[in-house]
């Protein structure tokens, strides 16, 4: 299976509700690399790169019932994988 990277723009009530660190637990038990962080303008962007299959699925989670917080809306964009390693938060 082929890596993809996928931008994420989530709006909604999701800084200081542990919305990056439920991105995070996503993105690390599904082996994916890439970033959340919070926006100035209230929302979180996530940056997701790994295996289709699992980031398509933590795409899908970010709006998902077990989401933290208010999710409104997710915006995403494919990007050209860049060979990230690890994931981080900010």
């Amino acid at each position: 299976m082929s890596g993809v990277r996928v931008h994420a723009l989530v709006s909604g009530h999701v800084q200081g509700v542990g919305y990056r660190w439920f991105v995070r637990g996503l993105a690390t038990d599904a082996g994916l690399s890439g970033s959340a962080r919070n926006l100035p303008d209230g929302r979180v962007e996530v940056e997701l790169e790994g295996p289709a299959d699992g980031v398509r699925a933590v795409v899908a989670a970010l709006q998902g019932p077990d989401a933290p917080g208010r999710v409104t809306g997710v915006v995403e964009e494919d990007r050209p994988v860049q060979g990230g390693r690890g994931f981080t938060t900010a």
